[in-house]
C-alpha cells in the first residue's frame, strides 16, 4: 500500500511538475485577511520571465545541449538567442539600457536556463559576474561605456581574480599593478577564468600595494581592462570534467597598459568591490544547482515511469518510488532555501 501511494505521488509529480504542484496547493489554501507569513507568489513580471527562460531552456537549450557537452564548442546561437529574449545581463540598469532586474529575479531565470544545460547557463551567468563590479562600484561614464555596449550587442565579460596559486584565497593575489603617469602597468597571471576567451572586457582584480603583509582593504585595486589592449595572452580552453561548452581559460598580463580612468573608486577599493560582486551573483549560481536538481529529478522519474521489471515498472517498487519521493522534497527544499 505505501509503494502505491508513493507511485501515485510520482506520477503527479511527472505529470503536472512538482513546481506547478506546489503552487497549485498554495492557491487552494482558504485566504483570510488576518493569515500572516511569507508569500511566495511571483509578481505578473517575474511570471512572464520564468515563462520565457522555461521555454527557451526546454525548447532550445536542451535538445542541443548534448552535442555542445560533446564537443566543447562555445554556444554562440543560444547566447545570442539568449540575449534577444533579455535573460542575460539581467542586472545591468535601466539608466545604461538594460533591465535593471534584481537577484531574486535572477534566480528565477538562471534555474530555468540551468534545467537545459548548466554549461549555457554558466556562460550566461558569468557575463553576471563580470559586470556587478562595474555595477555597484562604477561612476556613470563608467557604467555607460562598459555596461552600455552590453545591450546593444551579444557581447561577454569576464571576472578575473583566481590566479593558480590563489583561488579562494584572495589575500595571496599576486598579479601587479604599478602606476606610471596616468596609467598602471599590470603584470601577472589568472586562471579558471569563465569566457575568458570570449570577453570583450574583463573586471581584474591587482594588487598596488607590493608589500605581502598589506590588508586586503588596502592592497588591491579593481580595474577594467580592455580585452584586445596590447600584452594580454589567452591561454587554452580548459577541458572540463562538465560543463564543456563554458569557455574556461588562464590569461596573462604581460606590461598591460590601463588607463587611470579604468579604476573603480580608487586605489585599494578592489577587495571590497570584489566580496560586493560575490554577495549579488552567488545566488543565482545556487538557482542554477536547484535546475540541475530538478532536471536530475524530472530524468529519473520518467525513467521510473517506462523501464519496467518484474511486470512493474520501476516507480511501483517501494524502494524506488520512496528514492524519488525524497529526491523531490529535497528539490523543493532547495528551492526555498535559495529564493527565500
Amino acid at each position: 500500500m505505501a509503494a502505491l501511494k508513493a507511485s501515485r505521488v510520482i506520477r503527479s509529480i511527472a505529470t503536472c511538475g512538482w513546481r506547478s504542484q506546489s503552487s497549485q496547493a498554495t492557491a487552494a489554501l482558504p485566504k483570510s485577511k488576518h493569515a500572516t507569513g511569507f508569500s511566495f507568489e511571483l509578481t505578473e513580471e517575474q511570471k512572464e520571465f520564468q515563462a520565457t527562460a522555461r521555454k527557451f531552456a526546454r525548447e532550445e537549450i536542451l535538445p542541443a545541449a548534448a552535442e555542445y557537452d560533446r564537443t566543447g564548442e562555445y554556444p554562440v546561437p543560444l547566447i545570442k538567442r539568449a540575449w534577444e529574449l533579455g535573460l542575460m545581463n539581467t542586472h545591468i540598469p535601466e539608466s545604461c539600457g538594460g533591465l535593471g532586474l534584481g537577484t531574486f529575479d535572477a534566480c528565477l531565470i538562471t534555474e530555468e536556463l540551468a534545467f537545459g544545460c548548466t554549461g549555457v547557463q554558466t556562460a550566461i551567468e558569468a557575463n553576471s559576474l563580470g559586470q556587478m563590479p562595474v555595477i555597484i562600484a562604477g561612476n556613470e561614464q563608467q557604467q555607460k561605456k562598459y555596461l552600455g555596449r552590453m545591450t546593444e550587442a551579444p557581447l561577454m565579460c569576464a571576472y578575473c581574480v583566481t590566479e593558480p596559486g590563489a583561488g579562494s584565497d584572495v589575500a595571496g593575489l599576486k598579479t601587479k599593478a604599478e602606476k606610471k603617469g596616468d596609467e598602471y602597468i599590470i603584470n601577472g597571471q589568472k586562471m579558471w577564468i569563465t569566457n575568458g576567451g570570449k570577453a570583450n572586457w574583463y573586471f581584474l582584480l591587482a594588487r598596488t600595494v607590493p608589500d605581502p603583509k598589506a590588508p586586503t582593504n588596502q592592497a588591491f585595486t579593481g580595474f577594467i581592462v580592455e580585452a584586445d589592449s596590447p600584452g594580454i595572452q589567452i591561454g587554452r580552453k580548459e577541458l572540463n570534467m562538465g560543463q564543456r561548452c563554458s569557455d574556461t581559460r588562464g590569461i596573462v598580463f604581460e606590461d598591460v597598459r590601463v588607463p587611470k580612468e579604468n579604476i573603480l573608486i580608487g586605489e585599494g577599493a578592489g577587495f571590497k568591490i570584489a566580496m560586493g560582486a560575490f554577495d549579488k551573483t552567488r545566488p543565482p549560481v545556487a538557482a542554477g544547482a536547484v535546475g540541475l536538481a530538478q532536471r536530475a529529478l524530472d530524468e529519473a522519474t520518467r525513467y521510473a515511469l517506462e523501464r519496467k521489471t518484474f511486470g512493474r515498472v520501476l516507480a511501483e517498487h517501494q524502494a524506488v518510488s520512496f528514492m524519488l519521493a525524497e529526491m523531490a522534497m529535497k528539490v523543493e527544499l532547495a528551492r526555498l532555501a535559495t529564493k527565500g
